[in-house]
């Protein structure tokens, strides 16, 4: 269903691509869908991106300098990450370090490897690549500065092995010397909210095109009706969870009575 929509959604926007008022533009990109719903039977789903790079013509076997990277970030949050120590022969919690407005998702795909696109100080200004991502600390952190750099890898490793950040490379597919795609997996935890897409163009380390594009990660359904009401009744939603957690017991020692 996903590939049939894909396919579908890209016929339609090469169809009237050259009709349109962006048919000047260098970059113009579109999702397979703007909306992705969560259900009680979700397993994870992708995303397909695709788009035109008009004034470049791509060539496999042909070195032209031009390389497109597509970055998909989550809403942003604050994000705690602690590391374990001995205490009394146990393991427990010791130092935390909380990252503030860090995206609660982030995947990136690139035609090639990200440190040889362009230079670091515009890698890091537009947030392109794990290494570049602005991890900034609350001012509450209780982790010496020699410790920070620990604590952003073990964040970084940690959001990995959830699926939630990803980088890869070579993932950009070209099916003809300007038109491309590439597909984006979404886990089965990924958040809710409103998520950007963004798409860059660069020639020999320059960024000469970008464009953001918006999708929508949300519950459906009685999931959504339950997110809502914990989010926004929290004290509603506690009193009916412990009167349906008295009733099961009630209806559980009804049925399995012993006369």
């Amino acid at each position: 269903m996903i590939r049939s929509a894909a396919i579908a959604a890209m016929t339609l926007f090469f169809g009237t691509l050259e009709a349109t008022s962006k048919s000047d533009e260098s970059l113009v990109t579109e999702l397979s869908s703007q909306t992705v719903s969560i259900q009680s039977n979700f397993t994870g789903t992708e995303i397909v991106i695709f788009g035109q790079a008009q004034e470049i013509q791509y060539r496999p076997d042909t070195d032209l300098d031009y390389d497109l990277v597509i970055v998909v970030e989550g809403p942003p949050q604050d994000i705690t990450t602690r590391r374990k120590g001995r205490l009394l022969g146990v393991w427990v919690n010791r130092e935390a370090e909380t990252f503030s407005n860090v995206p609660s998702f982030y995947a990136v795909a690139s035609t090639a490897d990200i440190s040889e696109i362009a230079g670091r100080g515009l890698l890091d200004e537009h947030a392109i690549g794990l290494n570049h991502i602005n991890l900034a600390v609350s001012g509450e952190s209780n982790v010496s500065l020699s410790d920070r750099d620990d604590f952003r890898r073990a964040f970084v490793r940690l959001r990995q092995d959830m699926g939630l950040y990803s980088e890869r490379e070579t993932s950009i597919t070209f099916l003809t010397e300007t038109m491309f795609r590439t597909n984006i997996p979404l886990p089965a935890n990924i958040p809710v909210g409103d998520y950007v897409v963004k798409s860059f163009l660069f020639h020999e380390g320059d960024l000469i095109a970008n464009t953001n594009d918006h999708l929508r990660v949300a519950k459906t359904g009685f999931e959504q009706i339950t997110f809502e009401l914990a989010r926004e009744h929290s004290f509603v939603y506690g009193v009916l969870a412990v009167i349906l957690a008295i009733f099961t017991g009630w209806l559980a020692g009804v049925i399995f009575r012993k006369d």
